[in-house]
C-alpha cells in the first residue's frame, strides 16, 4: 500500500502551528539516589576550591545534616562557613543578613541545604553578593549583569522544586508580598537529591510540601506559557507525586515513595522554570502575607477552586492529569475531568489533615473590604498572568468567595 503523501505547506511554519515556540536549556546537573549526599564534598571540589557557604535554617542544623555537609566539604579540602538563620518564608532581611555574613567570610561557592526557603535565600543572596544593590532590583527576570557564584542545592524536603529553577522567591520584609527574582545565572550548577534526607521531615511538613509540589505540576501543565518540555516534566512529576503521596503519609520511612516524591518535586520545579504558574499561587501569596498561612496550605486550599474556574479553558488537559494519576474511568471526559481532578486533590488535603477552606485557617471573618484587598493583591501577582483563563480583580474575588 502506498503511504499517504504529506501535505504541502505554503509556509513551513504552518506544519508545526500546534507546537508553541520555546527556549529550553536544562542548566542544573542532577545527582539522584540514596546516599548521594555523601558525595557533596567531592562534587563541590569540581566546581570550586574556595571557601563554601552553607545556607540553612536553625531547625535543620539540629538534624545533623549541616554537620555532615560541612564534614564532607572539609574532607575534600574545602573550608566552610555556615549561615543558619533563614526564616520559614525568607524575606529581604534574611537575604541582607546572609549577604553580610558571606562578605565577611569571603566565599566562592554556595550550598543551599534544606527546604525551598534555604535554597531561595541562598539564591537571593547570590544575586546581591555578586551584582550589588538590593533584592528588589532583581524582581522579574534577567536583571543580573555580572556572573554569579556557583551553587549546589541539597533539598531536604519534596516541595518547592527551587533546586530546578533560576528564580528565588523572596518576600518584601515590609509588605510581606513575595517577589520572584530570576536570571539564568542564578540556576544551581548541581542538585543532589538524596531521599534519605527527607525521612526526618515531620508529618505536617511532608504533607504541606507534597501538596505544594503537586500544585506546581497541575498549574504548570496548563499555563499559557506551557510547551512540550514543560508538560513532559509536569505530567511525569504529577504521576510520581500523586501515586507516592498517600504512601509517604502512611509509611514515612518508605524510601521508594520518598524518592518518587523528591524526584517529582524536582520535575515540578523544572516545569515551572519552563512554563511558570497560575492563579492558585497568585491567590495564595496574599493569604500568606496577611495571615501567615503556610504556603503549602494556602496554595493547596485555593487550587481546587482554580481548577473548576479553568475548566472551560483546559478541561482536556485536566483529563490528561486524571489519567496520569490513574483516577480515570470510562466516563472521564474534558467536561467531567476538572471536577474529578479538583475533588481528588481535595481528598488529598483531607488525607493529610489539611484545611480545605480559607475559613478553617483564618479565625477572623473576612469582610468585603478585605476580600477586595486580597483580590487586588492577587491580581498584581505575576503568576496570575499565566493562568489559562484570564484573571482580573473580579475573578479573584470570586475565587476567594468560593474558597471560604
Amino acid at each position: 500500500m502506498t503511504p499517504p503523501v504529506p501535505p504541502i505547506y505554503s509556509n513551513p511554519a504552518d506544519s508545526i502551528t500546534s507546537v508553541p515556540a520555546f527556549d529550553f536549556n536544562q542548566r542544573t546537573r542532577v545527582i539522584f539516589g540514596c546516599g548521594t549526599f555523601s558525595r557533596l564534598g567531592e562534587l563541590a571540589r569540581e566546581l570550586s576550591d574556595s571557601r563554601v557557604l552553607i545556607v540553612t535554617d536553625n531547625g535543620l542544623r539540629k538534624t545533623g545534616y549541616c554537620d555532615q555537609a560541612a564534614a564532607s566539604l572539609r574532607s575534600a579540602g574545602l573550608s566552610v562557613a555556615v549561615f543558619d538563620q533563614v526564616s520559614e518564608n525568607p524575606t529581604t532581611d534574611d537575604v541582607d543578613r546572609c549577604v553580610a555574613f558571606a562578605r565577611s567570610s569571603d566565599v566562592g561557592l554556595i550550598v543551599g541545604l534544606g527546604g525551598g526557603s534555604s535554597i531561595d535565600c541562598a539564591k537571593g543572596a547570590n544575586f546581591v553578593l555578586t551584582n550589588g544593590g538590593r533584592m528588589h532590583d532583581y524582581r522579574g527576570a534577567g536583571k543580573a549583569r555580572l556572573p554569579m557564584l556557583p551553587m549546589i542545592a541539597v533539598p531536604t524536603t519534596s516541595g518547592t522544586g527551587s533546586e530546578a529553577q533560576s528564580y528565588a522567591v523572596i518576600a518584601d520584609s515590609e509588605t510581606h508580598l513575595k517577589m520572584a527574582c530570576g536570571d539564568p545565572k542564578a540556576a544551581c550548577r548541581l542538585a543532589i537529591l538524596d531521599p534519605e534526607l527527607t525521612v526526618t521531615m515531620p508529618a505536617a511538613v511532608t504533607a504541606m510540601t507534597g501538596i505544594d509540589a503537586m500544585t506546581h505540576t497541575i498549574e504548570s501543565y496548563v499555563t499559557t506559557k506551557r510547551n512540550p518540555v514543560s508538560q513532559m516534566f509536569a505530567r511525569q512529576g504529577w504521576e510520581l507525586l500523586s501515586t507516592a503521596f498517600p504512601i509517604v503519609l502512611r509509611e514515612p520511612e518508605n524510601l521508594d515513595a520518598r524518592g518518587r516524591m523528591q524526584l517529582g518535586a524536582f520535575l515540578a520545579g523544572a516545569a515551572i522554570e519552563n512554563s511558570m504558574l497560575g492563579a492558585a499561587h497568585a491567590a495564595a501569596n496574599p493569604l500568606t502575607a496577611h495571615f501567615g498561612t503556610t504556603h503549602g496550605i494556602a496554595v493547596g486550599l485555593m487550587l481546587p477552586h482554580v481548577i473548576r474556574w479553568n475548566a472551560q479553558a483546559v478541561g482536556d488537559l485536566y483529563r490528561d492529569l486524571v489519567i496520569a494519576a490513574k483516577w480515570d474511568d470510562t466516563d472521564t471526559n474534558p467536561e467531567s475531568a476538572p471536577v474529578q481532578l479538583a475533588d481528588g486533590f481535595t481528598e488529598y488535603l483531607r488525607l493529610a489533615d489539611m484545611p480545605v477552606s480559607v475559613s478553617q485557617t483564618i479565625e477572623n471573618h473576612i469582610n468585603e473590604r478585605l476580600l477586595n484587598q486580597l483580590a487586588m493583591e492577587a491580581f498584581q501577582q505575576w503568576t496570575g498572568t499565566f493562568n489559562p483563563r484570564t484573571m482580573d480583580h473580579a475573578s479573584f474575588v470570586e475565587l476567594y468567595r468560593n474558597a471560604l
